[in-house]
This record gives structure tokens, C-alpha cells and sequence, in this order.
């Protein structure tokens, strides 16, 4: 048997130190945590930073660092500082050997790295090497080379590489939310579709379970199956909780593809355990002919400028996308004219916050009730700053004085802030979603050992 605790769905998030204390009073084998996700949007990967503070990243991998030494197993993060790039990798490396220097261990670190070179990428893609997933962008050599940031999606494999040089702590780029779980139970002989199974339920922590913000859970995966139990006050996992997490994130709530093969849990069975803990059993990992990993990418799309006004006169609130219809074309004219600018450098888009900004023209909502007052959230989004800046001074007068018609008076809308004109800077878009062929796992990877604290 091998038990896995999982502290919570992410680093950052926090977790129940009383839950926590109990799961590491159950020795488990190993602890695995996520750093992030692609959730947030790509300007982390972008950018190569962590969406989540350095005092809370550092306070809670602090507290994880001195469980793994009191446990005295493992500590393995996957994607770790959100995005899993080199550079994102390298803030939490740091953090590490902070934290080890203050606490005065001394830890063997192994660092597995994601990120590819533009260069690499571009030939695989001429090499035949990639292939795309529905939906994917158009890419080219010269686009992958405009690219800021590119990873790879690790899998158990190259986690397993990492845990056996023996370290005590892994610190992984980007990898599959499941890969961190799956790793030790499938190199200990476990039942290969109930590590990856159990994985997946896992990934989150608690949110397979009640109490889902407590995020402690551990796993104790086997030759047949595995049993999954949340360890904080109030929390249970019941078949429902447990089985519905397949349809998290996920396209197809009876397979999960990996890399090197896929899981299928369409026989899967989940039985109740004394009402807190779920046993699963009858998933199926099927291995994949070649083996590949999934890419992500992103790179900057333009730069922007951000302006908010309120609109609280019910004429206006009640014809608010009129108004902002009229405003987007007058001031789309105005910039075109006054710069010498093409429309296709630049875009103006008005969110309707309080109607229709979370879907736009796709809300199916239409309620008659008009709401007190609605937000306009403006976006000029262009080839430069200076560009963006300029359009957003020609769009400012519009949100603070603009009419519904040419004959009524001049209205004075609210700004949020002075100046209204607020650069957000430059912006970025995923561009990858494809997946690539390796010869053998660790092609696109590099793995090193670090000793860190009081050397």
C-alpha cells in the first residue's frame, strides 16, 4: 500500500492545520501538492510569475516543509509559482532555501524543469513532432518564436525520475495535476488505473469531499483500488462526491488522458466506507503507443488600458448596451482618423458590468429588471502602450459626457478613479494547445539535484 496526503488543491490556498496534523500522524508515504493551474488566465505563464504572494506562498510551504521533515518522506510540488516555468521554478527554489536556512535543515532538492526553448518547439513542429488538439491556434516557426513562455506538461515518469535521486524535496515545473499523486503508488506496484483514478479525485484535496475548504486528504491506493479520506473536522467523501470530481475539469467524465496513455473509469465502483471515506475500484489505465505531452504557450497579444464608469440615470441604465454600441463606433472612427491607424490595431470593447460582461451577446439571462446602476469596464487594447494610451484618451470624454441622442443635454457620468485612463501594460494569449512526441520521457526535460540550508 501507498498513502498519499495532499495538503489542499493548491500552494496558496491555505489548509486545516488541525487536519493536517492528523494526516501526518498516519505516516504517509509521501506528500504532493499542485502550485496552479492555467485558471488564471496567461498572463502567469507569460510573464513567468506566480499569481500567489511570496508571503503566502512562503508561510504555507514553510508549514509543509516542516511536516515533511516531521513525517520524514518526500515533498513534491508540481506547476510549481502557477505557470511551472523555469523562472517561476526558480522563486520557489528560493523561497526553499530561505525557509531551510531558517529552520536550519539541510535538504536535498531535486528540480525538474519544463520550459522549452522556442527553437526546440519550431522544430519539432517542422519535424512533424506536434500535433494539435481541438480547438488549436494556427502556429508557425515564426510564431513559436514570438512565444514569451512554453512548457511542457510533465507525467509520473519524469516525477518518478525526480523522487528516485532521493531527495526531500521536488520541486517540479509544469506537470499534470495527477501526475505528483500517481507517481510513488505506480512505482510501489500499485493498481495503475486506481493511481491514476485516485489522482485525479485527488487533485483538489477536499473538494471531492464536505468541507472542501479544509483541503486535507489522504489516499491509501493498493493492488485493486484506492480509498480516499478527508481528514478535517466535518468533512466527508461519499460515492457522489468522490465520482462526480471526474467531471471536473475534464471533457469526458469517464476518460482522462495522460501522458504515455489514458484512464477509463466507465466500470469504475465507489463504495461508502463508515460515511467519511470512499473506496474505488475497476478503473483501467490504458498505455498510449507513443508517448507525448501537452504544451502550453503564450505570448503578449498587445497592450492595454483599462477605464471604469457608473451609470445610475435609469434611461441610461435601461439602454446601456445602445449607449455603449454608439460610444465604441464613434470612438473607433475618431482614433482611426486622428492616429493614421488601421482598425486591426487596435480594438475598444465596453463590458456592461451588472448585465451582460461575464458572456456578452451569449447571456441567456434577458430579465426585464433593469439593475440600479451598471458598470462600464472599457478595454483599448493596441500595438503599443503609447498607441493604447492615446485611444483611451479618445474614448475618456465619451464615458464621461456621451448622450443617448444628439438633441437631450450633456450627461456627467462617474469615473472610479483619476486618471481614468488606467495602463494595464501588455497583455497575453495561450497559443498552444497541442500536444508533442517524445523518444523517451525525459527528452524535453532536465532534472538536477540542489543541496540547500546549512550546507
Amino acid at each position: 500500500m501507498t498513502r498519499v496526503l495532499i495538503p489542499s488543491g493548491a500552494l496558496g490556498l491555505g489548509y486545516d492545520q488541525l487536519a493536517m496534523d492528523r494526516a501526518i500522524a498516519a505516516k504517509p508515504d509521501i506528500i504532493a501538492i499542485d502550485g496552479g493551474s492555467t485558471d488564471s488566465g496567461p498572463s502567469y505563464l507569460g510573464r513567468g510569475v506566480s499569481k500567489y504572494s511570496r508571503a503566502s506562498t512562503r508561510l504555507e510551504w514553510k508549514g509543509l516543509m516542516q511536516a515533511r521533515a516531521k513525517a520524514g518522506v518526500p515533498l513534491v510540488i508540481g506547476t510549481a509559482g502557477t505557470c511551472g516555468s523555469d523562472s517561476a521554478v526558480d522563486w520557489l527554489l528560493d523561497i526553499t532555501a530561505d525557509i531551510a536556512q531558517e529552520l536550519g535543515q539541510t535538504l536535498k532538492v531535486a528540480v525538474l524543469r519544463s520550459s522549452q526553448a522556442p527553437d526546440y518547439i519550431a522544430d519539432a513542429l517542422t519535424g512533424g513532432k506536434l500535433s494539435p488538439l481541438s480547438p488549436a491556434p494556427d502556429i508557425s516557426e515564426e510564431a513559436i518564436k514570438q512565444f514569451t513562455n512554453i512548457v511542457a506538461l510533465a507525467g509520473a515518469e519524469q516525477i518518478q525520475a525526480a523522487i528516485n535521486t532521493g531527495a526531500d524535496i521536488i520541486i517540479a515545473g509544469r506537470t499534470t495535476d495527477t501526475a505528483i499523486i500517481a507517481a510513488l503508488p505506480l512505482m510501489q506496484g500499485c493498481h495503475a488505473g486506481a493511481a491514476w483514478h485516485g489522482a485525479k479525485i485527488g487533485e483538489c484535496g477536499a473538494l471531492c469531499a464536505t468541507n472542501p475548504q479544509s483541503g486535507v486528504v489522504l489516499i491509501d491506493f493498493d493492488e485493486s483500488g484506492f480509498t480516499i479520506t478527508p481528514t478535517a473536522d466535518g468533512a466527508h467523501a461519499s460515492p457522489h462526491t468522490v465520482s462526480a470530481h471526474m467531471l471536473y475539469e475534464n471533457a469526458d467524465p469517464f476518460i482522462l488522458y495522460e501522458p504515455g496513455g489514458h484512464l477509463d473509469v466507465t466500470d469504475a465502483q465507489y463504495e461508502s466506507i463508515d460515511g467519511t471515506s470512499v473506496r474505488a475500484t475497476g478503473a483501467r489505465w490504458v498505455p498510449s503507443e507513443q508517448y507525448t505531452v501537452k504544451l502550453e504557450g503564450a505570448r503578449i497579444a498587445g497592450y492595454q488600458v483599462m477605464a471604469f464608469a457608473l451609470l445610475r440615470d435609469r434611461r441610461y441604465v435601461e439602454h446601456a448596451q445602445q449607449w455603449a454600441d454608439d460610444i465604441t463606433q464613434k470612438a473607433r472612427t475618431k482614433a482611426i482618423d486622428r492616429l493614421g491607424i488601421s482598425s486591426h490595431d487596435f480594438s475598444i470593447e465596453l463590458r456592461l458590468i451588472g448585465k451582460n460582461a461575464t458572456f456578452g451577446h451569449l447571456e441567456p439571462e434577458n430579465s426585464n429588471h433593469s439593475p440600479t446602476e451598471i458598470g462600464v469596464m472599457g478595454f483599448v487594447t493596441a500595438n503599443s502602450l503609447q498607441q493604447a494610451q492615446e485611444i483611451g484618451k479618445i474614448l475618456n470624454p465619451y464615458l464621461l459626457h456621451h448622450p443617448l441622442t444628439q438633441e437631450e443635454e450633456q450627461p456627467t457620468f462617474a469615473f472610479q478613479f483619476s486618471p481614468a485612463e488606467v495602463p494595464v501594460g501588455p497583455v497575453y494569449e495561450f497559443c498552444l494547445n497541442h500536444v508533442m512526441e517524445l523518444k523517451h520521457p525525459m527528452e524535453a526535460f532536465t532534472l538536477e539535484t540542489i543541496e540547500v540550508g546549512h550546507v
